[in-house]
């Protein structure tokens, strides 16, 4: 798998990425996978190659887009839709194509931490697209963040069922 520049984007590291599917196990098998601010692809990448039926990434870097479009068609670019833009902005349209596929999907949420300029509200940004998810078409949202920053317990319909932490990261697991 082929990596951005540390600039742009920074892996998952496999300690976090082992846990997360040991969590999730064999409940992604034949479901939908997203991958918002996507970078290299290692999560979503990761989900199909356990048995995830379809991932969507969202990467908004142009350097990122391009390393995640190759790693994509190294690996199986049937089963991925590869966008660019705000994941804000795009998360809301492919939760329409999937409602309208009478679907569901887990959705992973690695936001940029400290690294990219503009990023300071990007927690809060975050809390505000999750109270906005219908739960009738998302399984359950997965959050990666700085294990300093505490996510609340209920976000909209969504509850915190459990949160992991490794070093200066943590994982925080939502269902409705």
């Amino acid at each position: 798998m082929v990596l951005p520049s540390k600039e742009v984007t920074r892996s998952s590291k496999s300690r976090l990425k082992e846990s997360v599917f040991n969590t999730l196990q064999f409940d992604i098998v034949d479901k939908n996978f997203i991958e918002m601010f996507g970078g290299s692809g290692s999560i979503g990448l990761e989900a199909l190659s356990r048995g995830a039926k379809r991932v969507w990434f969202i990467e908004q870097n142009a350097e990122a887009y391009r390393t995640l479009k190759k790693n994509c068609e190294y690996i199986d670019s049937r089963h991925c839709d590869v966008r660019r833009g705000d994941a804000f902005e795009i998360l809301p349209q492919i939760l329409m194509e999937i409602r309208e596929c009478n679907e569901r999907a887990y959705l992973y949420i690695d936001p940029p931490f400290s690294i990219r300029e503009g990023s300071s509200d990007i927690y809060k940004k975050v809390v505000e697209t999750i109270e906005k998810i219908d739960p009738e078409v998302i399984i359950s949202i997965i959050v990666e963040h700085m294990a300093k920053e505490s996510f609340p317990e209920r976000i909209g319909v969504f509850r915190k069922k459990r949160e992991k932490r490794f070093g200066k990261s943590a994982v925080s697991f939502y269902v409705s």
